[in-house]
């Protein structure tokens, strides 16, 4: 079964996002603005979510973890919780 790491930003509102994720690209480094910015616990750590298997995440954010390409930040994407920006830093298929 497939495994992925990842890290993620969860903010209120899609500009916000969209605002983060221009400054990451400018160079900023993504666990600076998790730490600073992220509504998520995780945010402490950087948004690191650790290794997880498909179904232990929303499906929305899965189905980025589990096809988009891999350290390369993907966003935003729209969940219940709200917009995320996300980064899977690993996967493998076994």
């Amino acid at each position: 079964m497939p495994q992925a790491t990842a890290r993620h930003i969860l903010v209120a509102s899609e500009e916000h996002c969209l605002n983060l994720k221009a400054e990451i690209e400018s160079g900023k480094d993504f666990e600076a603005v998790a730490q600073e910015h992220s509504l998520c616990p995780s945010g402490s750590q950087g948004g690191d979510l650790g290794s997880f298997r498909p179904g232990q995440m929303v499906p929305e954010f899965d189905k980025a973890v589990f096809s988009g390409e891999v350290n390369t930040v993907m966003g935003p994407v729209q969940t219940q919780f709200g917009y995320h920006l996300l980064e899977v830093t690993s996967r493998s298929e076994a």
